[in-house]
């Protein structure tokens, strides 16, 4: 299971963060040892999560975050913070993770889904309530669609700005908030789906019990 972030409104970030990060990035550029060490911690969690999410992997998710840092330690002297150094450094992860799939012949994983809908159907919590929250919600998201879900998980769980979002991902920001609205409808329409099917589970079991009731009244009775 992809463990959650800490921190309020589930890892929201703020721009006081943001500029903290930066400047330990650039700290980090200009050699000062003590600011790679931060900038690494202060970072890994939302590199990590957005990593294993983005490949839907989470067994490759330390390989994929070091060789992140990596690329990010050896571009530093190039990064100039005209960027916030956060969606500098996702941009970086996801061409890792687009780069080794395709070292491996092989599609990312992002793109792979083709009968998303079955699978998601497949994956839907199977005893509400009480199923475990963490675990349902990443086999949703993996379910989602490629583009859906890398927007969601950078807007939603790791906290970037739709803007910033935007730039890791290389396209309009409009098309951002379109696959987040479109992503938060898949994941509520699979969430209603699972409610309803494990209230008429319910319901049916009830009415299961009510029948043995009977023919037990019936049997004694006779």
């Amino acid at each position: 299971m992809i463990p959650a972030l800490d921190g309020p409104a589930g890892g929201k970030r703020t721009a006081a963060d943001d500029a903290q990060l930066t400047a330990l990035a650039l700290a980090a550029r200009d050699g000062d040892p003590d600011a790679v060490e931060c900038f690494i911690r202060s970072s890994h969690r939302h590199v990590w999560r957005f990593v294993a999410h983005l490949s839907g992997e989470t067994h490759t998710a330390d390989d994929l975050a070091q060789e992140t840092f990596l690329r990010a330690l050896t571009s530093l002297p190039r990064f100039a913070g005209r960027s916030c150094a956060r969606t500098w450094l996702l941009s970086i992860a996801r061409r890792v993770v687009i780069d080794r799939y395709r070292s491996a012949a092989a599609r990312p994983r992002i793109a792979d889904v083709d009968d998303w809908q079955a699978v998601a159907e497949h994956r839907q919590p199977s005893g509400l309530p009480g199923f475990d929250d963490g675990l349902a919600l990443s086999e949703l998201l993996d379910a989602l669609e490629g583009e859906r879900r890398e927007a969601f998980v950078l807007t939603q769980l790791v906290g970037l700005p739709y803007a910033d979002a935007a730039a890791v991902v290389g396209c309009p920001i409009g098309t951002v908030r379109s696959r987040v609205a479109r992503a938060r409808a898949d994941l509520i329409g699979w969430l209603t789906s699972a409610e309803t099917s494990a209230e008429t589970s319910a319901e049916t079991s009830v009415e299961t019990s009510a029948e043995i009731s009977v023919r037990a009244r019936q049997a004694c009775a006779a």
